[in-house]
């Protein structure tokens, strides 16, 4: 068995540095689908936290320094490269530290939430990822690089290594990070659409570039009558209840926010994860329906779009008050919220009544 696996060490010994690193590159790439995919092992030891918390700074801290090490050695001039014994010795130890985090990750019990895990393993895939950049940079002969290139794709493992210990470190913890980014999603889509409709100019000043020679502003594209680029009177009567149902999305996912934020338990990671997973479908749900009432405005289309919203909302908002982080439903916002909700609704069903009756 020792004869066998002798020549494979020989030939790869003898590979070209450059052709080390490609197929490097090749396999980090190879394992980014098992991270993005991968199940927790199991195992009938006990969880520890700070134990796992510090295995995975560590190995974030000891993939940063073998991709700095790579940067140095592999992008130096006029410096020759390494021998491909000195290559195969590099190649082995960025190996053995992406290896190392995945495992890490892996060792993340899903019982600690799945919030929380999306998190850790997003930062993973970062990570090697980040690693397969910086690697696919440094096999370029390095008369052929592009200036800066070999530092921008370092740069980017370095940072996701430096996000490691920014993760949050429990389920609750991890559900309040995903919930303040919907917010912010969502406190965006309304800021956007508002300051167009203020505008009456969804493109934003694209308009002011077209040159119009007629002295019929109703006759040529651009011009206020071409119901293609601006709201009708019906558009605009039917977007007040869109834009309050928008607000009130934003009121909803807020309510969630400080309902988790205050009574939120670390031990009741399902139910975190429900009300997260549940919230995460608030966001695209409130872009569809922005995207459907810039013109040309389709009434049909913002009904249908409205009421996939207003589903989500109501879900979201069930799914909240059934759970620990709303001790006393009865005193909470919900019932208000689910009332606006509704109200929001009727009002776009009147408006576009017509729409289905045609």
């Amino acid at each position: 068995m020792a004869g066998a696996g002798a020549p494979a060490a020989a030939i790869s010994t003898l590979t070209p540095p450059l052709e080390q690193l490609r197929l490097l590159a090749g396999e980090l790439r190879l394992l980014l689908p098992g991270v993005r995919v991968g199940e927790a092992r199991e195992t009938t030891k006990e969880f520890n936290r700070k134990t796992f918390w510090r295995r995975l700074n560590e190995a974030a801290v000891k993939v940063s320094r073998e991709a700095t090490t790579m940067t140095e050695v592999f992008s130096r001039l006029p410096l020759p490269l390494p021998s491909s014994q000195e290559t195969q010795r590099f190649c082995e130890q960025v190996r053995a530290a992406i290896k190392a985090i995945i495992a890490v990750y892996y060792s993340l019990p899903k019982d600690q939430g799945t919030t929380l895990r999306k998190l850790v393993r997003s930062a993973t895939v970062d990570i090697v990822d980040g690693m397969a950049q910086l690697v696919e940079v440094l096999c370029v002969p390095p008369a052929q690089r592009p200036e800066n290139n070999d530092l921008i794709s370092y740069n980017s493992v370095w940072v996701a290594c430096r996000q490691v210990p920014r993760i949050p470190r429990d389920n609750k913890a991890a559900a309040l990070l995903m919930l303040t980014k919907s917010v912010d999603l969502v406190k965006d889509a309304h800021e956007e659409v508002e300051q167009a409709v203020e505008e009456c100019d969804p493109y934003h000043g694209l308009l002011n570039d077209i040159e119009d020679n007629s002295d019929n502003h109703g006759d040529v594209w651009g011009g206020p009558n071409n119901q293609d680029l601006y709201w009708s009177e019906d558009d605009q009567e039917l977007m007040i209840p869109c834009l309050a149902l928008v607000r009130t999305s934003k009121a909803c996912l807020k309510e969630i926010q400080i309902s988790v934020a205050e009574n939120g338990k670390k031990d009741q990671v399902a139910q975190l994860d429900d009300i997260v997973d549940i919230s995460d479908e608030i966001s695209p749900s409130v872009d569809d329906l922005v995207l459907s009432i810039y013109p040309p405005m389709c009434h049909l289309t913002v009904r249908l779009n409205s009421a996939k919203l207003v589903s989500v909302l109501k879900k979201a908002l069930e799914i909240t008050k059934a759970s620990h982080v709303t001790p006393q439903p009865e005193d909470s916002l919900i019932p208000l919220l689910i009332n606006a909700i509704d109200h929001c609704m009727n009002r776009i069903k009147e408006l576009t009544q017509n729409e289905l009756e045609l």
